[in-house]
């Protein structure tokens, strides 16, 4: 035997042991999931048994957030690290828009597979896909693969939006090239039925917008003619995107992998299984909660049952507070039935006040996590940083600006999280340090970013958190110490780098 034969097999067991103390991680992440929308925070109209296990062996944070208050610019904080009321274009998109993040920028996803990481994406995306002008009937460039992912399996966009396909790596599923696909926002193409010019033909009706290309008896967001065959089937959508990731699991399981799995639960439509109605007591966002629930479950059950559990590191979140009427007249109103989607804050999507961003957010990893309550500060455009730092992958100079290493408040060890937050909504940006939350006069427009102004009036608002969760008591008046610093501090913040 040679001396470099003889060095590599010494090696082998050490780099065994290197690649064993990296733990897999796999990212929950969810849609419009409220911190009131779970029982292991607080529900009561609805069980979910799976995620409170995980609570249950893990961190639950009670002062985690969002970056926005809506699903786009979170995703796009999420994965780069960057605020994105800094970039134009990181609004919510339409389903026709180019991706968001450009190919080759450090992503969350690039980080770890360069430190080792099989790294893959299922379910949601909505950063956009190709470069403007998608043809949807070819390769679909730029895309997840370019950003750091090795697999991608995508809904697009939303399920209220055109195109109703899936899209795995970079080609649609499915597809008949005898009947291609054509996507158009803001003029029709094609002669498929609207939900505007034929309500006879649904089966769930808009209550606002939504009202254009019909797909499986729903009118959606755009138009969409083609691809008959590819199209999904709404009900089927959390079993679909949740056997793709699993199936990533289970083929990726013999070396570290990083797993993105976006679910589309509790987002509008909401059409969840059969198999899942009556299981709350309130409606039909109930029902989709539960399907939400069982989908966690299965990505556990999966660990489990190929002995990754004690070296997995499972984040569950969501992208922005909740919402009961976004756009279809489903009963979700009607049957809440005494649910606090929201639990005790005030707010919910769209909103600038706690319950825009602040969301559930739970770690667990049995090998490195002793199970707990934080009320740490912690917001998940941190992952970026606090991720790398785990793998010990040192950032490149640029990469993830806004990102803040939170690994031992993430871990459990410290309840010392983040200094301060800025939290955007469709009313602009609003800024959390300790107890103290500022909503600033007249807000920061963020036309860049395709946000449209406040209409509100122009009083700022300054809460006192530690004694008024619901932000009734406005203090500004009584506390212009506070309320100086604060907007001193939001200004340098948002102040051009």
């Amino acid at each position: 035997m040679d001396r470099r034969s003889f060095l590599s097999l010494a090696a082998a067991p050490f780099a065994a042991a290197q690649s064993a103390s990296k733990p897999n991680i796999v990212l929950i992440y969810t849609d419009d999931v409220g911190y009131g929308d779970l029982s292991c925070y607080g529900a009561t109209k609805v069980r979910t048994p799976n995620l409170d296990a995980l609570a249950a062996r893990g961190v639950r944070f009670t002062d985690a957030h969002s970056s926005a208050a809506t699903c786009t610019p979170s995703r796009y904080s999420l994965l780069t690290g960057e605020y994105a009321w800094r970039r134009k274009g990181t609004g919510i998109l339409s389903g026709e828009a180019g991706m968001i993040i450009e190919p080759g920028r450090h992503t969350l996803a690039s980080l770890l597979k360069q430190a080792g990481y099989t790294t893959g994406v299922a379910g949601k995306w909505h950063l956009g896909l190709g470069a403007g002008n998608l043809d949807w009937n070819g390769d679909i460039r730029p895309g997840p693969q370019d950003i750091g992912f090795d697999y991608s399996f995508l809904i697009p966009a939303t399920g209220d939006r055109v195109p109703c396909v899936y899209v795995e790596n970079r080609r649609v599923v499915g597809l008949d090239p005898a009947d291609p696909i054509e996507i158009r926002y803001g003029r029709k193409v094609g002669n498929e039925p609207t939900g505007r010019d034929n309500p006879d033909l649904l089966r769930l009706r808009p209550s606002h917008g939504h009202d254009q290309t019909i797909v499986n008896g729903i009118s959606r967001i755009g138009y969409m003619s083609g691809g008959k065959s590819a199209r999904w089937v709404d009900e089927d959508m959390a079993d679909v995107i949740t056997q793709k990731a699993v199936s990533f699991i289970e083929r990726s399981r013999a070396n570290p992998f990083f797993l993105y799995f976006a679910t589309h639960d509790i987002h509008v439509p909401r059409v969840p299984h059969p198999r899942f109605k009556g299981r709350g007591q309130c409606g039909i966002r109930c029902d989709a909660i539960a399907q939400l629930d069982w989908c966690a479950g299965e990505i556990m059950a999966a660990l489990e049952r190929h002995k990754l559990t004690d070296n997995t590191l499972v984040i569950f979140t969501s992208d922005n507070g909740p919402v009961v009427d976004d756009g279809y007249q489903d009963g979700a109103v009607e049957d809440l039935n005494g649910h606090l989607p929201a639990g005790p804050f005030r707010g919910g999507k769209y909103s600038a006040y706690e319950a825009g961003t602040r969301v559930p957010l739970i770690a667990r990893w049995p090998r490195r996590i002793k199970p707990g309550v934080s009320d740490a500060l912690i917001g998940q455009i941190d992952f970026p940083a606090t991720l790398s730092a785990l793998v010990e992958r040192p950032m490149p100079t640029g990469a993830a600006p806004d990102s803040v290493n939170l690994l031992p408040a993430l871990l459990g060890r410290s309840r010392q999280g983040r200094d301060h937050l800025v939290e955007q909504s469709s009313r602009g940006i609003a800024l959390r340090k300790g107890k103290w939350k500022l909503v600033p006069t007249g807000a920061e427009p963020l036309r860049a970013a395709g946000l449209p102004t406040r209409t509100a009036d122009n009083t700022a608002e300054l809460y006192d958190l530690s004694r008024d969760v619901a932000e009734k008591d406005n203090l500004a008046a009584s506390r212009p110490d506070v309320l100086s610093e604060m907007t001193s501090l939001l200004e340098k913040i948002r102040a051009p780098r």
